[in-house]
């Protein structure tokens, strides 16, 4: 049975989401010469993340913010309005309040946006099983172009990105919190997916399916043998991310992820 979803859930959840976006960035800035232009702050309970060199939210956004934060909104928004980069704060119910929430307002941000948290214990039962059409394995170190294929394809991004994909995935290979998987259906690569465990919860980081590949269970199959991985580690917890009904969020409900919390993505108000 999952724990209930309560605020030190939420806390454990939320914190590690930040450790997973952390560690990926560290070792994307330890590149020579840090040609992402990463760059990590901390502002009271909430850690700001930017990347210059990769648009986009997803490493362009605050989280943690918290309760009694209010007097650090004004300098986050500075740290981004110094490096032209968009502010984007991701709060969840365990973390805001009314006062939080007006402060927000009063700087000249707005309910954008939801992000739906989901998570299940590694004690449940599952009762999924996939085609034996598909096989997973765990990544070679030679392979991240392939991998760079998949997930460009997968997320309908430009062709010209495949190269900085592989480099920002391939430097954490030997990390050991870091575990990259390749499916593929009737021996064809077709999906990846990406595990990172630290402190007992294993994160389903990223995953991606060849779009002519879709509707034949690859991602399931990829959630399903990243959670076994998981149990293995000896991890309680395994927390993914979605967008409200998505295929993602669908396919996590049915090996039993249940919704943790919703996020709200809060924005600048356009004059």
């Amino acid at each position: 049975m999952s724990p209930v979803a309560n605020k030190e859930l939420s806390f454990r959840l939320e914190d590690s989401e930040i450790e997973t976006v952390r560690s990926r960035l560290t070792e994307i800035q330890k590149i020579e010469g840090n040609p992402m232009g990463v760059d990590i702050q901390r502002f009271g309970n909430a850690t700001a993340f930017s990347v210059k060199n990769i648009p986009g939210p997803s490493f362009n956004t605050i989280k943690g913010l918290k309760e009694g934060d209010e007097n650090q909104i004004d300098k986050i928004i500075d740290f981004y309005k110094e490096k032209e980069i968009p502010v984007r704060f991701e709060l969840t119910p365990a973390h805001t309040s009314s006062e939080l929430l007006t402060s927000l307002s009063d700087a000249g941000y707005y309910h954008h946006d939801f992000h739906t948290t989901f998570y299940a214990s590694t004690s449940n039962e599952l009762t999924v099983s996939y085609d034996p059409k598909i096989t997973i394995r765990e990544l070679e170190g030679n392979e991240f172009n392939t991998f760079a294929e998949i997930y460009t394809k997968g997320f309908q991004m430009p062709a010209f990105l495949k190269s900085g994909v592989a480099q920002n995935n391939e430097v954490l290979y030997n990390i050991k919190n870091w575990t990259f998987y390749l499916a593929s259906y009737e021996n064809e690569p077709a999906g990846i997916g990406v595990l990172f465990i630290k402190d007992g919860i294993a994160t389903l980081a990223a995953s991606a399916t060849l779009p002519n590949f879709r509707n034949k269970g690859v991602h399931s199959a990829l959630i399903k043998h990243r959670i076994d991985h998981a149990k293995r580690e000896k991890c309680d917890v395994v927390v993914g991310q979605a967008r409200f009904g998505a295929v993602s969020q669908n396919n996590m409900e049915r090996v039993g992820m249940n919704i943790a919390y919703t996020k709200a993505i809060w924005v600048e108000k356009k004059s």
